[in-house]
């Protein structure tokens, strides 16, 4: 089941929601319009190498409000 992301257009909240079924109608977890937009999300994962480093990949992770992992102290 995909994790998308949206934007409200009344109130400019942004949530996610895990779709279950295309046909679903999406509303505002904020405000309940129906006035949304899907937006193009980054991914990222993370994984244990070798050596035991947490490698991440991606343009930002839920750890932090950085835009970039490289400013994360997570690893």
């Amino acid at each position: 089941m995909p994790l998308y992301e949206y934007k409200c257009l009344d109130c400019n909240s942004k949530f996610e929601v895990l779709i279950k079924d295309l046909s679903e109608e999406i509303a505002c977890e904020n405000c309940g319009s129906k006035n949304i937009k899907r937006l193009i999300s980054a991914f990222s994962f993370a994984t244990t190498g070798d050596s035991g480093v947490r490698i991440t990949s991606g343009s930002s992770c839920s750890t932090c409000s950085s835009k970039s992992c490289s400013a994360c102290k997570t690893s």
